[in-house]
């Protein structure tokens, strides 16, 4: 039986570069059983990182490991798998073509071989019992992964982890992608690890959940350890403050309470969608942030779909005010200047395998031709470099790869996109997801700069606090139908939001 406390992972003099870019510098970290470590720290500053390498993912430059008293230097993934380390990655971590069961059980499928055969019923089986291990019986193990949300399919990568009860489990930015429901589960999974003299490493750029669930706190910024903290010392200011290395205090919300025209721009006249929304309506304000909240699957991530003709509308329209213009799809949206950030950023907003640059350069192809159909390298280089300049994005050069960049500098090729583009309306869906405190707030800043030049803004969130600090006006969905109506001039209430919702 092993001792509560006793050293389960340590890393010594760890050292990762990426070309030029320096990503872990000299980093020890030691991480015990029995103990919840959380990882802190801005965008790029190498909590995936460390963590990765530890799990097998990618290998370090220089450095050691250490696993249950042995050198560790996992070749793959796998090979980390096999020896009792799991890892919950940031971004997807399933194949959307193959079964549920098939991506539980990804590279571990001979206790399902018969021969060349492949016992199907057995493995759907299986599967059934892992997911109702962590608590989830809503989920077919024989559907394709596919016809689940982004959510659900999180769950499914949660439920593979979990299977061997791993005496390491790694979780990476996963709250962002879940509703409180699936944040509970993952919760009580991480505790029940602990108790169980396993040991957890918990990424998060939410304070509070950290401070929450988390016995000690690993501090890095720029790839250094900057701090280790018990749970007796954890001081919200003085984290951020260790974080991105200067004093910030209070929120980052607007004070203000600025009003916003009676002119409407966007109007949704009773709409109605195969699975989420029921002949609903929404008119949208020039120089308005007009939140849009709820539950995770109450449709108001479908509404932001369908006003931006990505979703199908099957009854009534989503109607552009000033031009009588009837957005049927995306292509109509993007020529009468409306820009969309979507939830799931990797797959729905990015061409990851692109450079910063030309995922930019997407929305300029009319404003940057020379002549005819050919483009001017210097205006779209001009273009690019805009964005990447004043939003701060962290990168080696605007060809890198965006798939090479953290959350948060990917989330500033997206805004980037769209205000590179100048567009008059933005459809925001969950904007801040998975980044850290300090991209937050420069994203705050952003969307009340670009309503005092009379933007009209749509967001929509599933945090709370985000919603109240920012909209102008707030609207609770339930059930694909407007639920309540709240407006910043009059004070938002949480509790009667929160009662809206549920």
């Amino acid at each position: 039986m092993h001792e509560k406390g006793e050293v389960l992972v340590e890393v010594k003099d760890m050292c990762k570069n990426f070309g030029v870019t320096v990503a872990l510098n000299h980093v020890d970290i030691t991480i015990r059983r029995g103990e919840i470590r959380g990882l802190i720290g801005e965008n790029g500053s190498g909590k995936s990182t460390v963590s990765s390498i530890i799990a097998g993912i990618q290998p370090a430059t220089s450095g050691e490991m250490f696993y249950k008293g042995k050198p560790w230097k996992p070749s793959t993934s796998l090979e980390a798998v096999k020896q009792g380390i799991g890892m919950i990655v940031q971004e997807a971590g399933t194949i959307e073509n193959i079964t549920v069961a098939e991506n539980i059980f990804l590279g571990n499928y001979e206790a399902f071989k018969n021969g060349v055969f492949m016992n199907k019923a057995k493995m759907n089986a299986e599967a059934a019992k892992a997911l109702e291990k962590i608590g989830v019986t809503t989920i077919n193990p024989a559907l394709p992964t596919r016809v689940y949300d982004m959510q659900d399919r999180k769950l499914i990568e949660i439920a593979g982890t979990m299977y061997n009860n791993p005496d390491l489990f790694v979780v990476d930015e996963t709250t962002t992608a879940l509703s409180q429901s699936g944040r509970t589960i993952l919760y009580n999974l991480m505790h029940r690890a602990a108790n169980e003299n396993r040991a957890v490493v918990f990424i998060s750029h939410d304070l509070e959940e950290l401070m929450e669930h988390c016995d000690t706190l690993t501090i890095l910024r720029d790839g250094v350890i900057i701090d280790n903290m018990e749970k007796k010392d954890f001081d919200s200011n003085d984290i951020k403050h260790k974080m991105v290395g200067r004093e910030i205090k209070g929120n980052y919300y607007r004070v203000d309470k600025d009003e916003y025209s009676s002119e409407v721009v966007l109007k949704a006249d009773c709409i109605t969608t195969m699975n989420a929304l029921l002949c609903f309506d929404l008119e949208l304000h020039q120089g308005e942030i007009l939140g849009i909240g709820g539950l995770s699957e109450c449709g108001m991530h479908e509404l932001g779909k369908a006003l931006y003709g990505l979703e199908e509308v099957v009854d009534g329209q989503v109607v552009l005010t000033k031009t009588g213009t009837v957005v049927k799809n995306a292509q109509t949206a993007f020529k009468n200047k409306m820009g969309y950030v979507s939830k799931n950023r990797d797959t729905e907003s990015l061409e990851l395998n692109a450079s910063i640059a030309a995922n930019i350069q997407s929305t300029g192809l009319d404003k940057n031709r020379l002549f005819g159909p050919f483009l001017s390298f210097r205006k779209e280089r001009r273009y690019a470099k805009l964005q990447v300049d004043s939003l701060a994005i962290k990168c080696v050069n605007m060809l890198q790869p965006v798939k090479a960049l953290s959350g948060g500098n990917k989330q500033k090729v997206v805004f980037g996109k769209w205000i590179a583009d100048d567009a008059d309306i933005l459809i925001l869906d969950c904007p801040t997801r998975g980044v850290d405190i300090g991209v937050k707030a420069a994203m705050y800043q952003l969307i009340y700069q670009m309503k005092q030049k009379g933007k009209s803004i749509i967001m929509i969130s599933e945090e709370m606090p985000e919603l109240i600090g920012m909209s102008d006006r707030l609207l609770v969905i339930r059930d694909g139908k407007v639920n309540g109506e709240f407006y910043r001039k009059d004070g938002y209430d949480q509790h009667k939001l929160i009662e809206c919702m549920i």
